[in-house]
């Protein structure tokens, strides 16, 4: 984020403009929009913030499931959000991010990982395998897992036997990404750049979510989880997801946690429609 240049007035006025659209599709007005809660901060671009906040606000209003959001661009924009970030959430894939970085951990590194292990994890994280997820889950083991979470900071992270079933925060996942995107003492660098090309090679149809919106010469990193848990009841899917975004100006953080959605649409709506109104605001870099 050093690299980061500062977001002119055109891209304040185009994300405005694009925040005012989904405003109108969502139903709020601008009274909707005033009142809305202070999600986002930024010393450096006030206004920026104000914005996202109110757009983001005013269209998570209309939706009827629970949502957990967080989003850093913290070094060059100076821009954070949060909203129920460390409201509790159930995993479904989103933890299979967690298992690769914590077998890494465990094992010392990329280099160390058996051909095996590199198929399991590339159907693990780029196909969403839950078999190949189960084979890992069970060779890291839930004490190197909850290794991992301690050292990396994430507090809030509940782990199951079943690992979809482990409860997830949207601050903790956040953590998560800064530790795939930054240097740290607990992942080495070759470990982050793994993790990270896992996430860029997602196959097509599970690149929804926070991608929404982002433009092409920005480069995604994301997982994804799906689950409907328990089938039986009203509003059974779980629906969440989290990326990093690098580009040669820029790399900020998305993740959108949800629950007590009736469909999986539903809630893929409710996340890429908070998410293009960051990725529109915060990629709209100069000469874009």
């Amino acid at each position: 984020m050093s690299h980061v240049r500062q977001l002119r007035l055109v891209s304040l006025l185009c994300a405005a403009s694009l925040g005012a659209t989904a405003l109108l599709a969502a139903g709020a007005g601008p009274a909707a929009a005033a009142k809305a809660p202070a999600i986002c901060t930024s010393a450096k671009h006030p206004k920026l913030a104000a914005h996202i906040s109110a757009t983001v606000s005013a269209w998570l209003a209309t939706r009827t499931d629970s949502y957990g959001l967080a989003v850093d661009a913290e070094d060059g924009v100076g821009l954070t959000c949060k909203l129920n970030q460390n409201e509790h959430f159930i995993s479904a894939s989103v933890i299979k991010a967690t298992i690769i970085s914590a077998l890494l951990l465990k094992i010392g590194g990329p280099s160390h990982l058996t051909k095996k292990q590199r198929e399991l994890a590339w159907e693990m994280i780029t196909e969403s395998d839950d078999a190949a997820a189960s084979d890992l889950y069970n060779q890291v083991g839930i004490p190197a897992m909850q290794t991992f979470l301690n050292k990396a900071g994430m507090r809030h992270t509940v782990l199951n036997v079943a690992w979809g079933l482990t409860l997830l925060t949207a601050n903790d996942e956040l953590t998560l990404l800064k530790k795939l995107t930054s240097k740290n003492t607990v992942l080495t660098t070759a470990s982050r750049e793994y993790v990270l090309y896992l996430m860029a090679h997602v196959v097509a149809d599970q690149r929804w979510g926070v991608p929404a919106g982002a433009p092409s010469d920005v480069k995604v990193h994301v997982k994804n989880g799906w689950l409907n848990y328990p089938a039986k009841a009203r509003d059974p899917w779980h629906m969440n997801s989290i990326g990093a975004f690098t580009g040669r100006h820029i790399l900020y953080l998305i993740v959108v946690l949800t629950s007590g959605n009736p469909n999986e649409g539903y809630g893929i709506d409710t996340i890429q429609g908070a998410a293009k109104v960051v990725n529109y605001s915060l990629a709209a870099l100069p000469g874009t």
